[in-house]
C-alpha cells in the first residue's frame, strides 16, 4: 500500500486537482484506490459524487466529517487489499497537526503556483516540513509539482531556481489548461478524457506517475503493490 498525501499550508494551489486526478488515474489502471478528503470544503468528495458509476470505482472517505453512531476506526476503514491511498489534506496545517499528517504518509506531493507570493509561502512550509515534520528523518519523500504553469515566464524560472537551491525535485509541471476543469466537472481524471487536445495535458502527468511508482520498488514485501 502506498499512501500519497497532497499537502500545502496555502490554499488555492490545486491540491484537490492533483488528488482527484491521481485517484482517477490509479483506479483507471485497475488498482484498488481510496481517496481520503480531510479538507472541510469536501471538494474531493464532491468530485467523486459526479463520477459515473460505470467508471472504475474509488472508495471515498470524507475524513473531515465525524459521523454519529460510527466509530472513527470504522469510518476510516480502507478497502480490502487497497493499493493506493490518496489523501487530500486541508490548508493551514501546522505544528503537531503537521506531524500527524506527515506520519500518515509515505510520500508528500506539494503543489506550488509559480507566483512570488506562493513561492515565498512554499519556502516557509518546506522549512516546517523539514524541521517540525522531520520528513527526511522519517524517510518521507517530498516532491514538488508546479501547477498552472506558463513556462516562458520569469517567475517559473524563479521557482525552478528556488527548488534547486533546496535540492528538492520538481517532479511535474502542469499546464494552466481548461481541460482540468472539464474533467473535474464530470468526476473524471485528465487521463480519462478523450480527444487529441487532451494529450499534451496527459503527458504532463506522466513524470509524476513515474516518480510515484519509483517508491513502490522500495516498499517492504507486506506493502508491495499486488
Amino acid at each position: 500500500m502506498q499512501r500519497i498525501m497532497v499537502l500545502n499550508a496555502k490554499g488555492g494551489c490545486g491540491k484537490t486537482t492533483i488528488a482527484t486526478n491521481l485517484a482517477g488515474y490509479f483506479a483507471d489502471q485497475g488498482q484498488v484506490t481510496a481517496l481520503l478528503d480531510y479538507d472541510p470544503q469536501g471538494s474531493s468528495m464532491k468530485w467523486l459524487s459526479l463520477r459515473d458509476a460505470r467508471r472504475p470505482g474509488i472508495q471515498g472517505i470524507a475524513a473531515y466529517q465525524r459521523r454519529q453512531g460510527v466509530t472513527r476506526a470504522f469510518q476510516m476503514q480502507l478497502p480490502y487489499k487497497v493499493q493506493r491511498v490518496v489523501i487530500d489534506a486541508p490548508s493551514g496545517v501546522s505544528g503537531l497537526q503537521l506531524v500527524d499528517y506527515v506520519q500518515s504518509a509515505d510520500t508528500i506531493i506539494m503543489p506550488v503556483l509559480p507566483s512570488p507570493i506562493d513561492i515565498h509561502a512554499a519556502a516557509h512550509f518546506i522549512q516546517d516540513l523539514l524541521l517540525i515534520g522531520k520528513i527526511r528523518m522519517r524517510g518521507t519523500r517530498l516532491g514538488i509539482v508546479a501547477n498552472r504553469v506558463r513556462e516562458n515566464t520569469l517567475v517559473f524560472k524563479d521557482l525552478e531556481q528556488f527548488l534547486n537551491t533546496l535540492g528538492l525535485p520538481l517532479v511535474a509541471t502542469l499546464r494552466d489548461s481548461h481541460n482540468h476543469l472539464r474533467a473535474a466537472e464530470r468526476g473524471l481524471a485528465i487521463h480519462e478524457l478523450e480527444g487529441s487536445r487532451v494529450v499534451p495535458d496527459r503527458e504532463r502527468w506522466a513524470p509524476l506517475v513515474r516518480w510515484l511508482n519509483e517508491e513502490t520498488v522500495g516498499l517492504s514485501s507486506s506493502q508491495q503493490l499486488a
